[in-house]
């Protein structure tokens, strides 16, 4: 069992401000202004789309390698919430990878694994029946990688 923990420090009430840290990183945390917070350093929402992306894009790495596809990803992620009634719900998370490839004929199997990656993803795992995440792929043909 993989165990991972951070250390969070916070000072005054909902609008005050804190820190957290990791094993390598070390960030200021606050609620952001779409919440009517102070919106200093990073906030909860901006965290849970971090470790999606992260966690899709390596996982899609480790497939496009493992499968001797040489490519090049650009990624962007972006989370949708809702407010009903006061209460804020996280709805869907849309990842847009763009995936450059070195070979034209990868590109069938660069999309099933991008689809793949989706579904291997720990977080996206961990996310399954409370959180939609859907994909807009890119692959795009590229001379020089």
């Amino acid at each position: 069992m993989h165990a991972f923990s951070i250390a969070l420090d916070w000072q005054g009430g909902r609008n005050g401000d804190g820190e957290i840290t990791t094993r390598h990183l070390t960030v200021p945390i606050s609620i952001p202004k779409e919440m009517r917070g102070p919106d200093i350093g990073t906030n909860p929402d901006e965290m849970l789309v971090g470790a999606a992306a992260t966690c899709y894009l390596i996982t899609l790495a480790a497939m496009l390698e493992a499968s001797r596809i040489v490519s090049r990803i650009d990624m962007r992620s972006t989370a949708f919430i809702d407010e009903a009634k006061g209460i804020l719900t996280y709805r869907r998370i849309v990842h847009a990878p763009c995936i450059y490839i070195a070979q034209e004929q990868d590109y069938e199997k660069v999309a099933k694994l991008a689809h793949r990656a989706e579904k291997s993803c720990m977080i996206s795992r961990a996310l399954k029946g409370n959180v939609e995440i859907a994909l807009q792929i890119t692959i795009v043909k590229e001379e020089k990688l």
